[in-house]
């Protein structure tokens, strides 16, 4: 029996996804499960143990593009899939699915999607906070109750390619390393000023750690602003690898401190002590899935707003969060850690 799963379209959603393959992997004894992501994301399903085979979609994020739609369907449709699981609620993530003649097509209910989906869910948003419960509802029958609690978030290291990693770089693991992950894809309302990352690295250096900042090529500018601003105390990999070579990198990390992004639910995922932080965004609905994470959130009165830029100009929710607090939650996330290794 062969599965498909259409996946969402960023990395953190990617991660989020993991417990509904997990589940399926429970229910369907034997069967393969495959999963069809774009090209950005499709790193991280090729970490997780529940996931065969990763088909990389030849379409842009918010692209139409009918003609490699359907070039796709045809390929799928010779891959002979039992059932489909659609986790983006677009129509375009649905038709693919419909064309390739898969028999079971599961999804949510929404955007004129009726005759794509054959197996379609409400979605109630109260007793589904979390994106990650929602994805796995869609393991249970339509109206079925959600079995908790979800399975265990984990991927896998790859310690081949982190040892060519850091032999590429040159990197030096004579002492413990901190990462710092300061980007955040979606806007610079989740994203922790570059100053207070600043002070956060010469604080750690100062206790002996090494300070890796790790992000994507997007966010090379503002790892460059945060290692000059902390006089050379912090080492600038953001967009010297790619993402593959950064969960490797956040695997070997003592710590990671990073904003609601897709790298925290990767550092999640690798089991690493963690310091979560939020601003314009809210932990009640994308938490990260680990036991030890920390999560630092001043909730102010006008947060979470979910905006890509402050509405009000100031961005309180991040400025007001210093370096100070942020630096008592890394001491105690890793003082949670060491006491989970001798439990």
């Amino acid at each position: 029996m062969k599965l498909l799963v259409v996946a969402p379209n960023w990395i953190g959603d990617a991660m989020l996804a993991q417990p509904l393959l997990a589940r399926l992997r429970e229910r369907r004894a034997g069967a393969r499960i495959e999963v069809v992501a774009p090209e950005w994301t499709a790193p991280v399903f090729r970490r997780m143990p529940e996931v065969a085979e990763v088909l990389e979609v030849p379409f842009r994020h918010g692209e139409l593009a009918l003609g490699a739609r359907l070039r796709l369907a045809r390929r799928l449709r010779a891959r002979r899939y039992a059932e489909a699981y659609v986790l983006p609620n677009s129509f375009k993530s649905a038709l693919v699915p419909f064309l390739a003649g898969i028999p079971r097509r599961v999804g949510f209910r929404g955007e004129a999607r009726l005759g794509l989906l054959n197996v379609r869910h409400h979605l109630d948003a109260a007793a589904l906070p979390l994106m990650a419960e929602r994805y796995a509802q869609l393991a249970e029958r339509p109206g079925a109750p959600l079995q908790r609690p979800l399975p265990r978030v984990a991927i896998e290291a790859d310690q081949a390619n982190l040892l060519i990693t850091v032999s590429r770089l040159g990197l030096d693991r004579s002492r413990p390393v901190v990462a710092l992950c300061p980007g955040a894809e979606f806007g610079p309302a989740k994203r922790w000023p570059a100053r207070h990352f600043a002070a956060l690295a010469r604080r750690l250096a100062a206790r002996g750690n090494t300070v890796w900042l790790i992000g994507s090529a997007a966010e090379r500018a503002l790892g460059e602003e945060i290692a000059q601003l902390a006089a050379g105390e912090a080492l600038n990999l953001c967009g010297r690898t790619d993402l593959a070579g950064a969960i490797d990198l956040l695997s070997v990390a003592r710590c990671v401190v990073t904003n609601d992004s897709g790298l925290m639910h990767v550092a999640a995922a690798l089991g690493r002590p963690l310091v979560a932080i939020y601003g314009s965004s809210s932990p009640d609905h994308t938490p990260p899935l680990a036991a030890h994470a920390r999560i630092v959130w001043l909730r102010a009165e006008c947060s979470p707003c979910f905006a890509r830029e402050c509405p009000l100009g100031h961005l309180r929710c991040l400025n007001d969060l210093t370096p100070e607090r942020v630096l008592a939650e890394i001491d105690t996330a890793l003082a949670a850690g060491r006491a989970g290794e001798r439990a």
